[in-house]
């Protein structure tokens, strides 16, 4: 997936939905203490260090509301920060910054927070092959940003979403009758053109899945002791993957195994929001 024209092809909508979320009629406040337009100027202040993500989303924010807004950033997406950098300047009518400002700084502060957790993580996996990937436990109507952010973040996508690839988990296997059964299915179901992966929790369901002709086996839940079984019984006839709680605390006991990818839904449901303000706001 190209995620940044992806981002450009669906971001407006979804971002409409969060103003509409917050502006259902009026913004009462706004209205009553500005009742023309005005010309001003705020300035958005990273308050702790971290990796950006979405400043593109924050700037679009304002552009839907009012065109003749803009905002210059003294970054991009993917550039570190620290507590105290002005990350940028907006400029425009003020009953549109005031409008704007949560909504805009929700996806920002979101993002980014993905981005400056999964770099955490990432930066573990450093001098390794193995892949770090999200999950589809992302907040729903955000998984554009938040899986955009993992990859600013230096981690790496798993499949968008369902109609994007096979990924049988226990309760396609049960109810496809079996481990054999379900890749048996898949392969006669599916373009050729995708890579069947199947989640695997014990030894005896790995062995079956190789026997089967899995392209991806995903080690799920399992220890390390277990995982490393699994790893030689697959001896390299199939891609590994190893998930399940897997969090920045932990990681380190993943490495050194050998597989080719470690997945971790931590990257999107548990990433903190980074804490970025905008503030100052004076005429101009």
């Amino acid at each position: 997936m190209n995620n940044s024209i992806t981002m450009k092809l669906n971001a407006d909508e979804l971002i409409l939905q969060a103003l509409r979320e917050d502006i259902s009629s009026e913004d009462v406040t706004t209205n009553a203490v500005m009742r023309g337009p005005q010309k001003g100027e705020a300035q958005l202040i990273c308050k702790q260090d971290g990796v950006l993500a979405g400043l593109f989303v924050f700037r679009r924010v304002f552009e839907l509301l009012d065109e003749t807004v803009s905002v210059a950033f003294h970054f991009t997406d993917g550039d570190r920060v620290k507590k105290g950098d002005l990350i940028g300047t907006v400029t425009g009518d003020i009953r549109a910054i005031l409008s704007g400002e949560r909504t805009a700084l929700n996806f920002l502060q979101r993002m980014s927070g993905i981005a400056t957790y999964t770099n955490s993580i990432a930066s573990l996996l450093e001098g390794s092959k193995v892949k770090l990937l999200d999950t589809r436990k992302t907040t729903p109507n955000m998984r554009i940003f938040e899986k955009y952010s993992v990859k600013i973040g230096g981690g790496y996508n798993h499949r968008y979403n369902l109609s994007d690839g096979v990924l049988l988990k226990d309760n396609h296997i049960g109810a496809a009758g079996g481990v054999k059964e379900a890749i048996q299915m898949a392969k006669e179901y599916a373009p050729f053109v995708r890579k069947i992966e199947i989640e695997c929790e014990t030894l005896e369901m790995v062995q079956e899945a190789v026997e089967a002709g899995a392209d991806i086996i995903m080690l799920d839940n399992m220890t390390v002791e277990e995982m490393q079984k699994a790893i030689a019984a697959i001896d390299k006839r199939a891609e590994i993957e190893c998930s399940g709680n897997v969090t920045r605390e932990n990681i380190e006991h993943y490495i050194s195994l050998g597989v080719d990818y470690i997945s971790s839904g931590a990257l999107t449901h548990s990433a903190p929001v980074m804490d970025i303000s905008l503030k100052n706001l004076h005429t101009v």
